[in-house]
């Protein structure tokens, strides 16, 4: 009976010992003319309750007034009003979004305004800084003009590493939802800035994977039977009735999150057979030969099974 003790007792120990710690996220977001980033960021929270993430910082890459501060509420409903915030820009600001500017009204948020916000490219130099080596995974889900200012980025009193040489050391891989596959233009690659796209393609080393336009396009979720689920009080209900009232919308930024903390299987396949290759106006196709770090996903699920873990997650469930 002693045996059994110590073997159960060794059991436990050894498992809780071993047992997968959390994913250490950084979200690149733009939260703003799309509602796709509300649920996007309900899916990482509802994967940092669960154990399996842990949301570092979030860089909100938007010229949008209000994007910033309805993220600091967002992140405030779901307990986590401390994750620190970076935007790409502090003035000449927009209002342009169906759901930023309310959600900003109605919810709490200690983030005053986007002035109030750290500059995302120190923001991205600090967590990566303070995190252990190969750690981070990197999630993009906007243009890529902030990824393409850390990677750009000069040794500073932070870190002495430049910006490649921190991305090197601290980050273990990047999820982009971003281009089209096998080829297409889509706007996270073309629309403002092109040419970050093109520099972050030619300076990332790391594995990556893409989602497309395409895949998320099948995936519809917000829609009727999420409503009826989803609870009036959220700040995720009030962005998908502001932006059309239920109606449902592609799930392209949602692909992305699951990918990172879950990985590509069981939903979808990764194909690794070429590289992507990005043209100056932010067109992109699908190359061979393979390079060894670039993948893009393909649907190998039925959609409504895909979907149905989406919005799981959107609800927190």
């Amino acid at each position: 009976m002693q045996r059994i003790i110590l073997l159960l007792l060794f059991t436990v120990l050894f498992s809780n010992t071993f047992a997968q710690a959390p994913l250490p996220v950084i979200l690149d977001a733009d939260m703003d003319s799309d509602v796709d980033d509300v649920g996007a960021l309900a899916m990482l929270h509802a994967y940092e309750r669960a154990g399996k993430a842990r949301i570092l910082g979030v860089i909100v890459t938007s010229d949008e007034a209000h994007s910033a501060v309805c993220t600091d509420a967002i992140n405030t409903y779901y307990g986590r009003g401390d994750i620190p915030i970076g935007v790409s820009q502090h003035d000449s600001l927009k209002s342009f979004s169906k759901y930023t500017r309310r959600i900003a009204e109605e919810f709490p948020h200690s983030l005053t305004s986007p002035a109030a916000a750290e500059d995302g490219t120190t923001l991205y130099r600090r967590l990566l800084a303070n995190a252990p080596d190969g750690s981070v995974v990197i999630i993009t889900i906007g243009h890529l003009t902030s990824l393409s200012r850390l990677l750009d980025s000069a040794p500073d009193a932070i870190s002495p590493l430049s910006g490649q040489e921190l991305v090197k050391r601290k980050v273990k891989r990047w999820s982009c939802m971003g281009g089209q596959y096998p080829q297409g233009k889509e706007a996270n690659f073309y629309r403002p800035d092109p040419a970050s796209t093109v520099n972050c393609l030619a300076k990332w080393t790391l594995p990556v994977t893409f989602a497309g336009w395409e895949l998320g396009n099948q995936l519809v979720s917000g829609g009727a039977s999420f409503q009826s689920r989803c609870s009036p009080a959220s700040p995720i209900y009030r962005g998908y009735e502001l932006y059309n009232n239920f109606k449902g919308r592609a799930s392209w930024d949602q692909v992305s999150i699951l990918e990172a903390v879950e990985g590509a299987a069981p939903y979808f396949t990764e194909q690794k057979d070429g590289h992507c290759a990005v043209a100056p106006d932010g067109s992109n196709q699908w190359l061979p030969p393979a390079n060894g770090t670039h993948g893009y996903l393909r649907l190998s699920q039925p959609a409504e099974k895909v979907v149905a873990r989406i919005e799981a997650l959107m609800l927190g469930q």
